[in-house]
């Protein structure tokens, strides 16, 4: 039977003083960005910001400098995320080209690919969706049915559909992964990188509960791709995907998207918060401090090499968890009921958050998914 490794990490001394300086940072850029706006966390999108953290040297970190990076630590780099969730930084224009869409280019992209999209995400120029789920396809990603067929003369011709494509709305490219061939459910899979302008391609917003068009349906339309879209090899998609997943579901984001709502919880509690709230507060900061610990062990298995993608599903599944339960704690301690026109802060970042809550356990794999993922790491299944 498999096991579970988390290691024990400590920060490097180089981490900690980059925290000192991030914190600096948003203290000038975040000061009058209201607590709702906050609230959205890594949905939040502004392209200035985006750029702003490009010329601070904080897009790419870890990159080689030959395509833009700066050669930073992972770790590095995980301070710097934790700060900009705390804070509820507008990171969402960028954050899937820096988390996983440049890695995966690094790992698997042919060098003209690298030269071209790397350097403009470290600027935070250049931003990416992730062209994955399907309509009816329901939690089974391999069950893919949107077409690329191979043309005479090399090129490709894509139709299909994505659903729930996050950001789609303002990305310049789309890693996609389509069907090459039918003889293999796994192994007739491809990813290939698409620019967003290119004719037939289609984007209609999915407007949330709360409001916001952070999702989208992209269709394509017999679109024609070059044989240079492709990413790696042909029918190994499936193999690049589940290697890119480590990096979408480990990270801080899994357990910081209410942040802002812990805040406001704390602040309406005052100085004296009474028993019962002080025990719940107990409660969030042993949950809270575990999944850090179990992130950030994630993130040094990344940064030596390593695959974690059990851990990493481990660390989504319970983000998510806790993560879905601080909307409903909130309302049952204060008794205040979440109000998007509320007069107060508290009331506009609870219902803010009770409505973006129940996305949580979706995006970046359902629950059933991540649960038959580590089902089969402990040889259950």
């Amino acid at each position: 039977m498999g096991a579970f490794s988390f290691e024990p990490l400590t920060l490097p001394d180089a981490a900690e003083r980059l925290r000192a300086e991030v914190r600096a940072f948003l203290a000038r850029e975040m000061a009058v960005i209201p607590a709702v706006i906050r609230a959205q966390s890594w949905s939040g999108s502004d392209a200035a910001f985006s750029r702003k953290l490009g010329a601070q040297g904080w897009l790419g970190m870890t990159w080689p400098k030959k395509y833009g990076g700066h050669e930073r630590s992972m770790l590095e780099r995980y301070v710097m995320l934790e700060e900009m969730l705390a804070a509820g930084a507008p990171v969402g224009a960028h954050w899937i080209a820096d988390r996983q869409s440049g890695p995966l280019l690094l790992r698997f992209g042919s060098e003209a690919q690298r030269m071209e999209h790397l350097p403009a995400i470290a600027r935070g120029e250049r931003f990416f969706c992730i062209g994955m789920s399907e309509p009816d396809s329901g939690s089974d990603l391999a069950a893919v049915r949107s077409r690329a067929e191979k043309q005479p003369d090399g090129s490709w011709r894509v139709n299909g559909r994505k659903l729930w494509t996050s950001g789609a709305h303002v990305a310049h490219c789309m890693i996609a992964l389509l069907r090459t061939s039918t003889e293999s459910k796994h192994g007739g899979l491809t990813q290939f990188l698409i620019d967003m302008k290119t004719p037939g391609i289609s984007v209609r917003p999915i407007r949330d509960l709360a409001g916001h068009s952070h999702f989208n349906e992209v269709t394509f339309d017999n679109v024609r791709l070059p044989a240079t879209a492709i990413i790696g090899q042909e029918g190994q998609g499936w193999s690049q995907v589940t290697a890119e997943l480590a990096f979408e579901r480990s990270g801080p984001e899994r357990f910081l998207s209410c942040f802002r709502l812990i805040a406001e919880m704390l602040r309406i509690a005052g100085k004296n918060p009474g028993e019962r709230a002080t025990a719940a507060f107990g409660r969030l900061y042993a949950h809270l401090a575990t999944l850090r610990r179990m992130s950030l062990s994630v993130a040094g298995r990344l940064s030596r090499g390593e695959d974690p993608a059990l851990e990493a599903a481990m660390v989504k599944d319970l983000g998510a968890l806790f993560e879905q339960d601080i909307p409903q704690l909130a309302h049952d301690l204060f008794g205040i009921a979440p109000d998007a026109h509320g007069a107060r802060d508290y009331e506009r970042v609870l219902a803010e958050l009770t409505m973006a809550s129940p996305s949580f356990s979706l995006r970046g794999g359902t629950r059933e998914i991540l649960r038959g993922i580590i089902a089969r790491g402990l040889g259950l299944r």
